[in-house]
């Protein structure tokens, strides 16, 4: 049995983005993929990311965040790690010891956007269905 690939998705919090291409990617995958997400400093998921995926059938209820030192720490060693900071504004995007094959997705940060609930709302789906297009691009492409 072939055993599956590792993908670490790693943002700033592991409170949105991350979260989201964890999830995506176990949905979409196929049982060929074992993902995890992680932060440079672990808080909470964002309430407004827990809502846009429940709108997917994805319930991020009581789910918890993680730091990338636990898992450097546990030894943990992954594939594929995907940073998904948004370059211009987060320079201390964590990066993953070892020599994984590593990618970047230049993704806005939820905690960034400015409006009404709505509109915070509106911006957090545009990047929900982002991610899930990403995921989904990163499975074909590994999958050729």
């Amino acid at each position: 049995m072939k055993s599956k690939v590792k993908v670490l998705f790693i943002c700033i919090h592991n409170s949105a983005r991350s979260q989201m291409a964890e999830e995506f990617l176990r949905l979409f995958g196929g049982g060929k993929f074992e993902a995890e997400s992680a932060g440079f400093e672990a808080t909470e998921i964002n309430p407004l990311v827990v809502r846009a995926m429940k709108e997917e059938g994805i319930d991020l209820t009581g789910k918890r965040t993680q730091s990338v030192f636990n898992l450097y720490n546990e030894k943990k060693f992954f594939g594929y790690v995907i940073t998904v900071c948004n370059k211009a504004k987060e320079s201390n995007c964590p990066i993953f010891p070892g020599n994984p094959t590593r990618i970047h997705w230049d993704l806005k940060n939820p905690e960034d956007f400015i409006g009404t609930e709505e509109e915070k709302m509106e911006m957090v789906r545009e990047l929900r269905d982002k991610i899930k297009q990403m995921v989904q691009q990163f499975i074909y492409e590994f999958m050729e």
